[in-house]
């Protein structure tokens, strides 16, 4: 009988390697996938369910569907492509879930205040809602967006720290 040898688990420390060498890869799939869940989220429920606005505002009813449809397109090709990136890392045992989860946070975050500044103020394309004082609508969704990429940051950063650290145990 042939005898089959079966390959060791890796250590700890094998996996970390692989994580800090994968750490930037982790680190954009997270924004990749942050981008399109938030982008998800804000098609589904202000577009959708909401009707607050349409991603394009200035044109007729059948435009701005057209424009949620290419809207909602790509938050689903981002969510799908992070997807296969994430499969990747699992595959290569170099996951690193705090990095992945700042990644997520500061991509949500980046577009979400890019969503509040660029599109609904300095291009106009929509407003979050039409006929109510959209200050506090305004200062929610970007307050939310600020204090999303604060927490990303914060998470990327401590990873960055615990890498330091370790690096300099293992010398």
């Amino acid at each position: 009988m042939r005898e089959t040898r079966m390959k060791p688990i890796e250590s700890a420390r094998g996996n970390r390697k692989e994580r800090e060498k994968y750490a930037s890869r982790n680190l954009w799939t997270g924004i990749l996938f942050g981008l399109g869940l938030v982008a998800f989220i804000d098609e589904v429920v202000f577009h959708q369910l909401l009707h607050w606005h349409h991603f394009y505002d200035k044109s007729t009813k059948d435009i701005g569907l057209v424009s949620d449809g290419l809207f909602h397109a790509f938050s689903w090709f981002a969510t799908i492509a992070s997807s296969f990136m994430l499969a990747d890392l699992h595959r290569r045992h170099a996951f690193w879930l705090s990095q992945w989860l700042g990644g997520i946070l500061l991509g949500g975050g980046v577009f979400q205040l890019y969503d509040g500044i660029i599109q609904h103020k300095l291009m106009r394309l929509h407003q979050i809602r039409y006929n109510v004082d959209i200050r506090p609508y305004d200062w929610a969704w970007n307050v939310i967006a600020a204090l999303m990429i604060a927490a990303g940051l914060i998470l990327i950063l401590r990873t960055r720290h615990v890498r330091t650290h370790a690096e300099g145990a293992d010398s």
